[in-house]
């Protein structure tokens, strides 16, 4: 009973960081897609903050096993509607990972807020305040997480799109042929564990930049 205690207690504390780190990332490439001309998230009503909207099944999973990366559902974007479809995806695909560095900027922000204020050590608050705490500071890893994550030039992340949009026209189509199997590419160094062994050092580095010596 008390492992099963224990998963229900883990699944809340990390459903509503996740839930909000994917729905704002997502809403923030349709967004910037939008006010450049394409209005293909709108259409499709990919512009709201109702999460199960983005969601998907296999990269929430992903979310609770790995406690930092993870993906959504991507919001669908016709870069044809761009004045210049390549420098036009890279905007849309900065919004994502920027949007997670701000909110986990935030969430840093009131972690250390809350442990200034000393609610934490009211004994009659502490059985609220410890997990919040918690809660939040996984919104702070999460996000670092997604970020850096899709920072990562490899299709179908983000950060192939910045650097196609950083490329001659001539560099990104030669670049753009391995994107039919980026996702094969992908999976295979989550599976050898080469993105955990890249990503875990900037991830905890950059949380621990933002909450100090925040502990609990």
């Amino acid at each position: 009973m008390d492992s099963i205690a224990s998963i229900i207690q883990e699944i809340a504390i990390l459903s509503a960081p996740i839930l909000i780190a994917v729905t704002f990332h997502e809403v923030a490439h349709g967004w910037v897609a939008d006010r450049l001309g394409d209005h293909t998230a709108r259409l499709l009503g990919r512009l709201t903050l109702n999460p199960i909207k983005h969601l998907d099944p296999i990269g929430t999973l992903v979310f609770f096993l790995t406690r930092m990366i993870g993906w959504a559902k991507p919001v669908p974007v016709n870069p044809w509607n761009f004045k210049d479809p390549l420098k036009g995806m890279m905007w849309v695909a900065i919004a994502g990972p920027v949007t997670n560095l701000f909110l986990a900027a935030a969430s840093a922000m009131l972690f250390k807020g809350i442990l200034a204020s000393g609610l934490i050590f009211e004994p009659s608050l502490a059985f609220v305040m410890e997990p919040l705490l918690i809660m939040i500071k996984m919104s702070v890893i999460i996000n670092v997480g997604l970020a850096v994550f899709n920072f990562l030039p490899i299709p179908p992340l983000d950060g192939s799109k910045v650097l196609m949009g950083l490329l001659s026209r001539e560099q990104a189509e030669v670049y753009a042929r391995i994107e039919p199997y980026g996702f094969l590419i992908l999976i295979l160094l989550l599976m050898t564990n080469v993105v955990n062994m890249i990503l875990s050092p900037i991830v905890y580095f950059t949380v621990n930049l933002l909450i100090g010596g925040g502990r609990i």
